[in-house]
């Protein structure tokens, strides 16, 4: 263990916290983990076994042995998903700690008014050129959440800037100078802009470590789209206080306010089964977690330690700058000797998504660059065996879809090979060798395969049925919606097959990403855009399907839903967007999420900043605290008006100069 300690406080000597449970504990670790490997091999094997029994025994050629190769692959990963998720479901059924395996309370019990043991934890919120309008009422939702805990003065806000953006740059210190006049005492906000993007975000948060850490115990890292409740950021810090051996304590964040068509379907899914998946996640990796980048508190002093990134070598996309951070950042942590928690019934914590399909797979191709990148880790000397698997996991989330459409497309020749063989005037598949030759076992695997995918969905719904129905609107519209989720997921599966698929090509073609802000607004996508972006894939799947349909007849409508999803990938990116079809369904009541039901303080907040800010009228030039634009830099006697409040809630950080002289005298 790593040889930091928090002085005065002993977490053996605190019965309080241990009765809250505060004390993170996961006894039998290397016995959960054993359980899990066994139900995985313990589904795979019989799998494999069946695989070689519909697959010729003898004279397996190149083909076939490839199709072997895949089906292992992309069947060992569904095993593992849908063991995390029976784990998940079981816990949840039985209501029990991921954790602890303690009994988890019926109902939410309060801690009463709290006082932090007065350390100073920051909220840092790196930006790059995003809407600062809605960034910054993100982050006044949160300070005034903050205020209702009684606790604002323990917390500083950093909003740090990486904008590059001309037309952005002068609106974002406009709105940071009028959030810092609104907000009252004990708010401190802070702002800051680099000149030089290096290093992305990692570097951004790099950067603020080292030259303003050491002022700080922790920092609760989140996203320019996060929300986090008050409570949410005390509770935090109070278990990082009785936890002095964790170094990040990660929760499991939301999607909120999704209006778009694909949006509310993600929205709907991931408050349905995204606790579920995490708390099955929590079980098996124990002490060992990962990191997702946000929404989680950590330790500053050894996160400063163990946590610079390594140059990968060779040029990108494979070498360089790493782009996914997180996972590299929690391995480094755990090989210090730091325990990394995910805590998924912490509630309170939020996020946005992008609102449709083509904003979302630009997203996943920055993702599929830096997850294949962690390949390049795995062989680094003292990580934690589950650091290794996260890293590995996270590509395998993108080559998987790139294992499924290569052991389609073989299993595609395969059966046109068989059918010419079953011709007239040539001797039997089987005699030959080359085809598959127990149809009634591959029924049976297909069977399985589809259990193991779809059944998940059905513990999520079977969940909330038991506990909470009415927080997605009642039985019967839950029901109703978990069906069309299903049933739009598997529809968008093969397009998403064929993104990933693209993307991990580029990346072995050695195409590197261009690192921009992405797109949080739900968008209507144009029919020009959805052609150009899906054009490959119909073009693709006309060719494969016409093939399969002329040599292979009775394959074809095996693989009919992968062409109608290629097929209809044009519409289903341009309806992806649709604000007007997830009005349709919030109005009928269908797919609805806590989170719209019953809003926190904190969404509740934000929702009434954008409703005022969409209804105040423009003024311009008055230069007021309450919003109104403000010329930065140029506006003397506005900058002097909001002088004082500025004052009061920044404690003279303003500026980066300001910053350094009150560090250095400090």
């Amino acid at each position: 263990m790593n040889s930091e300690a928090v002085v005065g406080h002993d977490p053996a000597r605190d019965p309080a916290g241990e009765a809250a449970g505060e004390i993170l504990q996961a006894p039998g670790r290397r016995g959960r983990r054993v359980l899990f490997l066994g139900l995985v091999l313990g589904t795979v094997a019989p799998a494999a076994f069946l695989m070689t029994r519909i697959l010729p025994t003898t004279g397996m050629g190149p083909l076939l042995w490839v199709i072997f190769a895949l089906f292992l692959c992309t069947f060992t990963w569904i095993a593992i998903s849908f063991w995390t998720a029976a784990a998940g479901f079981v816990l949840r059924l039985l209501r029990r700690d991921p954790l602890s395996l303690r009994p988890v309370p019926a109902g939410a019990v309060s801690a009463g008014p709290v006082r932090l043991a007065g350390r100073r934890t920051a909220i840092v919120i790196p930006i790059c050129n995003e809407d600062p309008a809605r960034v910054m009422q993100g982050a006044e939702a949160i300070c005034h959440s903050l205020l209702a805990t009684g606790q604002a003065a323990a917390f500083d806000l950093f909003l740090l800037s990486d904008s590059n953006d001309p037309d952005v740059i002068p609106e974002e210190e406009r709105t940071v100078w009028a959030l810092q006049g609104r907000l009252p005492a004990p708010c401190r906000t802070h702002y800051r802009r680099r000149p030089v993007n290096s290093g992305r975000k990692a570097g951004n948060i790099a950067e603020f470590c080292q030259r303003w850490g050491g002022r700080y115990d922790y920092m609760i890292v989140l996203d320019a789209d996060s929300v986090m409740e008050g409570p949410t950021l005390v509770q935090l810090v109070r278990l990082m206080d009785a936890n002095p051996d964790a170094g990040l304590i990660q929760t499991m964040p939301l999607p909120v306010r999704q209006e778009s068509l694909f949006g509310r379907f993600q929205q709907f899914a991931s408050a349905l089964h995204g606790p579920m998946l995490a708390t099955g996640l929590s079980f098996w990796q124990g002490s060992a977690g990962n990191y997702w980048g946000h929404n989680a508190i950590i330790r500053v002093r050894p996160f400063v330690e163990h946590c610079e990134l390594p140059v990968l070598s060779g040029r990108p996309p494979l070498g360089g700058e790493i782009l996914s951070h997180d996972f590299v950042e929690a391995a480094l942590l755990r090989r210090g000797g730091w325990d990394v928690w995910l805590l998924p019934d912490l509630s309170g914590s939020y996020e946005e998504l992008p609102g449709n399909l083509v904003d979302y797979a630009r997203r996943d191709r920055r993702w599929s660059q830096g997850n294949l990148q962690h390949l390049r880790l795995l062989s680094t000397a003292g990580l934690h065996p589950v650091s290794r698997l996260h890293l590995l996991f996270g590509a395998l989330a993108y080559l998987a879809s790139l294992f499924w459409l290569l052991m389609l497309g073989t299993a595609s020749a395969a059966a046109v090979v068989a059918y010419q063989l079953q011709a007239p005037g040539m001797a039997s598949a089987a005699q030959h060798g080359s085809i598959p030759v127990y149809a009634p076992l591959a029924y049976l695997l297909l069977a399985v395969t589809v259990v193991l995918l779809l059944l998940p969905k059905l513990f999520g719904v079977a969940l909330a049925l038991r506990r909470e129905p009415e927080r997605f609107g009642g039985p019967a519209r839950l029901v109703l919606g978990g069906l069309l989720e299903t049933l739009y997921s598997v529809l968008i599966a093969p397009l998403m097959m064929a993104f990933h698929s693209l993307f991990v090509g580029a990346v072995v073609l050695g195409r590197n990403v261009s690192w921009t802000s992405q797109s949080r607004e739900g968008r209507m996508v144009s029919w020009h855009e959805s052609w150009q972006r899906t054009r490959p894939f119909v073009l693709g799947g006309l060719v494969w399907g016409a093939a399969v349909a002329w040599g292979a007849p009775g394959f074809f409508w095996w693989l009919s839903p992968v062409f109608s999803g290629l097929l209809l990938s044009p519409l289903l990116v341009r309806v992806s967007g649709s604000q007007r079809a997830g009005y349709w369904l919030r109005e009928r009541n269908l797919l609805l999420a806590p989170s719209e039901l019953a809003p926190s303080a904190a969404l509740a907040v934000l929702g009434r900043l954008e409703s005022c800010a969409v209804a105040a009228p423009e003024r311009t030039g008055s230069g007021d605290a309450a919003g109104a634009p403000v010329a930065w830099l140029q506006d003397r006697r506005a900058r002097r008006a909001g002088t004082r409040d500025r004052v009061r809630n920044r404690r003279g950080l303003g500026s980066e100069s300001g910053w350094e002289d009150a560090c250095n005298d400090a």
